[in-house]
């Protein structure tokens, strides 16, 4: 995954307009496609809720996240460093450990048929396991 030169990252323009909408749907129950995912600064310490778009995946314990920006979003470098993060999905909370940075193509091959011609296009994502209850 090759670093670019540019400021990686959807333009401020779409962001400002769109946030309001995402933070009043991600995470309801009637709204699947739309999480929230809390995570940690990895330098500030600073809790964060960011929404974003969940890949429906073929298996029930699994998340997925499309990276259509690239990696290099804070909120993606935080998830990574800290090892996991608490997702709200369908009104509950998740948590999901052992992310992994992974390209689109096996990005597309996790995500359901309907999926797999947008999520392949993806620069990256980062996919995550729902932690069982008892597990360590």
């Amino acid at each position: 995954m090759g670093e670019s030169s540019r400021a990686e990252g959807p333009p401020r323009w779409a962001v400002r307009a769109s946030e309001p909408f995402a933070r009043a749907l991600a995470g309801r129950r009637w709204v699947p496609l739309w999480a929230i995912v809390h995570h940690r600064g990895r330098r500030s310490g600073t809790l964060y809720a960011t929404p974003i778009a969940l890949v429906p995946t073929v298996s029930s314990t699994d998340f997925l996240i499309g990276l259509p920006w690239g990696a290099q979003t804070n909120w993606a470098r935080n998830v990574l460093a800290a090892g996991g993060a608490t997702i709200t999905w369908k009104g509950r909370d998740y948590e999901a450990i052992a992310p992994r940075l992974i390209e689109g193509k096996e990005a597309a091959a996790l995500s359901k048929p309907a999926f797999r011609p947008v999520v392949g296009r993806f620069p990256a994502a980062i996919a995550l396991t729902q932690r069982t209850p008892g597990s360590a």
